[in-house]
């Protein structure tokens, strides 16, 4: 095993995005490992991706936001896109494709004014099932 790898061998330290992380367990990982769990997952569910460190890294990301708690508006999030019909999977890539574009607009703005996740935050209490299907 490399600096950075988790131990894939353990079956407790797999990820499977349709059950939640342990909370502490997840913040207590590196954010290499908590890539490399979410790469594995894909890997073994045979899911192919374009660039699959990015679409983890995001995934890995999500993770993270979810498991701060009610720190961040994310959870409660997920936990609505599910009650609307997403399973947790399909909900975590809605808030990762909401957090990727939020992204990608600071990227081309010029100047933010204040606290920039206050734009992602309003982003994801417009999210819904609905509007997610209809995006992809």
């Amino acid at each position: 095993m490399f600096p950075g790898e988790p131990d894939l061998a353990a079956p407790e330290t797999t990820y499977d995005p349709l059950v939640a992380p342990d909370p502490d367990e997840w913040l207590a990982l590196e954010e290499e490992e908590r890539i490399a769990f979410v790469v594995d997952f894909h890997r073994r569910a045979r899911i192919r991706l374009p660039d699959a460190k990015t679409h983890a890294t995001a995934h890995a990301i999500v993770e993270s936001q979810i498991a701060e708690g009610d720190a961040l508006p994310v959870r409660r999030t997920l936990a609505r896109l599910m009650d609307e019909g997403l399973d947790r999977h399909d909900a975590v890539h809605a808030v990762d494709m909401t957090l990727i574009c939020h992204m990608n607009d600071l990227l081309k703005a010029d100047h933010v004014e204040g606290d920039p996740n206050v734009a992602y935050f309003a982003e994801l209490e417009r999210l819904t099932a609905e509007r997610w299907r209809r995006s992809g």
